[in-house]
């Protein structure tokens, strides 16, 4: 047989030899995947990959913890003998329960999400979850710290006040007919913080990572009591750590219980498909402009949803996403600049800068700051005032029509 079909039989059998050697907990669904269609018709966020992700939480991660153990072993007797006398072993082992412990949360939330989705087990060859999923799975159960645990309540506080004092500004009897929009709105708290002040909202979410783990809360069927689930949000990080107790500290969830129905009401979209003609009286934007593939369109959808004179609230970094997804990525001055010509008005010349973290270890040895850019504008509409001829204002091209507007001429924003 010559050479080069020997290469050719026996070369792809090798290398699969050695991924499963190194994989073990590895599917042949894995390898299917791959050279399937299912690669791109299940998106990332799509609820048939986020509910495997889940699904697979307890293996994935068992499958890190055997790696860990394994690297453990390498060690020579005299730093295994340090290691067993200051008790790594014995850490492992409690990293084992904890991953134990966000399993039954992941598997409830798959068994949930299974029911209201009408989601099934796929074929093998149908779907695979990697390491990635893992970490959208572990992102889910930070959230329920940051957005529905007393713990977090510090975080929420520092980045929900101001916007919430904006809206709060309005008369509570004036609320009930105004329409809010809240996108990329995650696991939904600050969407039910605003609907507590009794505005009519919306929450738009692409993620069904975020959306099932949000459900799991909404089902009085999975969760009907106050702090009825614990969490161990920070068992699989072991940098930045003071102490094990830290590490595997247990955060108890939720602290109030969230229901859909009233004036809440949650949208599992992309929010640049929301339709045109649907306006809202506020759109608020909390920590997600940057995820933009392309924030140009992101901000003319935002002002083509508002209503004439609508508001625009916007609170968050520029933390434009990584591997080139993003089309543009702009400074905050060309950002500005960018909103002006699509036609905003903003009241203050420059925003106000926020200090403030996300889904942050506040027990760690290291922490993330943010300097958060929270702005108000207004979208400035003036129907056939172009064909009146001069005016100071300028005029541009929007998918609702002409628009003319003059930062020199911004009335109040609430009232």
């Amino acid at each position: 047989m010559p050479f080069d079909i020997l290469v050719a039989v026996f070369l792809p059998l090798v290398i699969l030899f050695l991924v499963f050697r190194v994989y073990p907990t590895l599917a042949w669904s894995d390898i299917f995947f791959l050279f399937s269609a299912a690669r791109t018709e299940a998106g990332i966020f799509s609820p048939q990959h986020a509910f495997h992700s889940f699904k697979r939480y307890r293996q994935l991660s068992m499958h890190e913890l055997s790696r860990a153990r394994a690297a453990y072993v390498t060690l020579g007797r005299k730093h295994k003998r340090i290691g067993y006398d200051i008790g790594y072993p014995a850490k492992l082992n409690t990293l084992e329960k904890t991953i134990e412990a966000n399993g039954k949360i992941a598997d409830a939330i798959a068994r949930l999400a299974a029911v209201e989705h009408d989601l099934h087990e796929w074929p093998a060859h149908n779907i695979s979850v990697g390491s990635g999923d893992l970490s959208r799975v572990r992102e889910s159960l930070r959230h329920f710290v940051r957005d529905w645990s007393t713990e977090g309540a510090a975080e929420r506080k520092k980045i929900f006040t101001p916007i919430l004092d904006v809206l709060g500004a309005v008369a509570p009897g004036e609320r009930a007919g105004r329409r809010v929009l809240i996108p990329g709105s995650g696991l939904g708290r600050f969407a039910w913080e605003v609907s507590q002040l009794g505005f009519d909202t919306t929450a738009v979410e692409m993620s069904s990572f975020m959306n099932f783990a949000f459900k799991f809360l909404l089902s009085p069927q999975a969760t009907s009591s106050l702090n009825q689930h614990k969490v161990y949000p920070y068992a699989h990080w072991f940098s930045h750590q003071r102490s094990n107790g830290s590490l595997f500290r247990a955060v108890e969830f939720p602290d109030v219980l969230p229901r859909l129905g009233g004036n809440l009401r949650l949208l599992q979209d992309d929010f640049l498909e929301l339709p045109k003609d649907q306006k809202y009286d506020y759109i608020v934007s909390l920590f997600f402009i940057d995820t933009s593939s392309n924030v140009f369109a992101t901000l003319e959808h935002i002002h083509t949803l508002l209503h004439p004179d609508g508001v625009w609230i916007n609170l968050g970094p520029l933390l434009w996403s990584s591997g080139g997804a993003a089309k543009l990525e702009p400074s905050l001055e060309e950002l500005l600049r960018a909103a002006r010509e699509i036609g905003f008005t903003f009241p203050q010349d420059h925003p106000e800068t926020v200090d403030c973290e996300y889904t942050s270890d506040q027990y760690a040895m290291m922490q993330w700051i943010y300097k958060a850019q929270f702005w108000i504008a207004r979208k400035k509409c003036v129907s056939n005032f172009l064909q009146t001829g001069n005016h100071e204002g300028r005029a541009i091209s929007s998918h609702d029509g002409d628009y003319w507007y003059s930062d020199n001429d911004t009335p109040p924003l609430l009232g």
